[in-house]
């Protein structure tokens, strides 16, 4: 295992060390990797130190209340990460008790998909995981590099990446309608495609930019809309839609309670927009942990019981 070795061809380290550096990567602390490991802070400190003088790299930076890896670290965890995990694996099989724990998960998605999925995995949590905490962290397509450096347990929303590093699972498709004001001049009529490109458009960009699939589907036929309003919140974009003569092309399974108590109409769209597939994605160093698998197993029982709400297609 070369990267049991130092730095310029340094003698082996010893593997306390690389556990270490694994939690303190994980926990992005100090003080929690000691906890992690039932050891004392300052032990955890005189680690480091001995790290640094092993690699020759600076390895950690404060970053507020915690610490931020160097460049150099976050490569070699990259290295070693998925390594440590089989080895650990293999001569201590962990457990995962949902009702004793008291783990911590992050994961990345839109305010769009919390909408769908955070009442229900809460709902979880009170009745059979009392000790876990669940933190969402923006998401804003950048999957990747949220996964890689291990920023995130998760990420559940549209992931296009291709990494070999990260696994991937399709859990359903978001379909897109127009949705106005019940007041709208369009509300009881036909949404031609005239009518369509000329009112006057909310679009929920997290990138910022002012263009989405809608528009490269217009495009394709010569045609545009007015993008007269951005926002990067799908909840803000419900609420202006609500309050306004903006009308916006979103995905169904996000204003479906609002369609349902009659706060907005919801039209098919005059224009045929591929569906945006949602997916869970995880780092394979996560593959056979107990923890992640925990979460992955109730992720996948969430959709499976609001499976008819996201297969639900708007078609008059």
């Amino acid at each position: 295992m070369g990267w049991l070795q130092g730095r310029n061809g340094m003698a082996k380290t010893d593997l306390n060390l690389i556990v270490i550096f694994d939690a303190i990567m994980k926990e992005h602390s100090i003080t929690a990797a000691a906890e992690r490991l039932a050891m004392t802070q300052p032990s955890v400190s005189n680690a480091v130190s001995r790290m640094r003088h092993a690699w020759k790299d600076p390895l950690f930076v404060k970053d507020g209340r915690g610490v931020r890896p160097t460049p150099y670290a976050l490569k070699l965890w990259q290295d070693v990460a998925q390594s440590l995990n089989c080895i650990s694996e293999a001569v201590a099989p962990s457990e995962f008790d949902p009702s004793e724990s008291s783990a911590r998960f992050r994961i990345a998605l839109t305010d769009g998909t919390l909408s769908l999925v955070w009442p229900e995995l809460r709902k979880i949590i009170e009745q059979e995981a009392p000790g876990v905490d669940i933190h969402a962290v923006p998401y804003k397509a950048d999957g990747e590099p949220l996964l890689l450096n291990a920023d995130v347990d998760m990420v559940f929303d549209y992931y296009p990446g291709t990494c070999d590093q990260i696994r991937t699972q399709g859990m359903f498709d978001n379909h897109f309608v127009c949705v106005m004001n019940v007041d709208h001049p369009l509300a009881e009529k036909n949404l031609s495609l005239k009518r369509f490109v000329n009112a006057e458009h909310v679009l929920v960009s997290l990138s910022g930019d002012a263009s989405g699939i809608v528009d490269s589907e217009l495009a394709a036929l010569g045609m545009s809309r007015r993008i007269a309003v951005t926002v990067n919140s799908f909840g803000s974009a419900v609420n202006l839609v609500k309050q306004s003569q903006l009308i916006s092309a979103m995905p169904y399974p996000i204003v479906a309670q609002c369609h349902a108590a009659k706060a907005l109409v919801v039209k098919p769209l005059p224009v045929v927009v591929p569906p945006a597939r949602i997916t869970m994605a995880w780092h394979c160093r996560d593959d056979r942990s107990p923890r992640v698998g925990w979460l992955r197993r109730t992720m996948e029982r969430i959709v499976h019981d609001k499976r008819a709400l996201f297969d639900r297609k708007i078609t008059t």
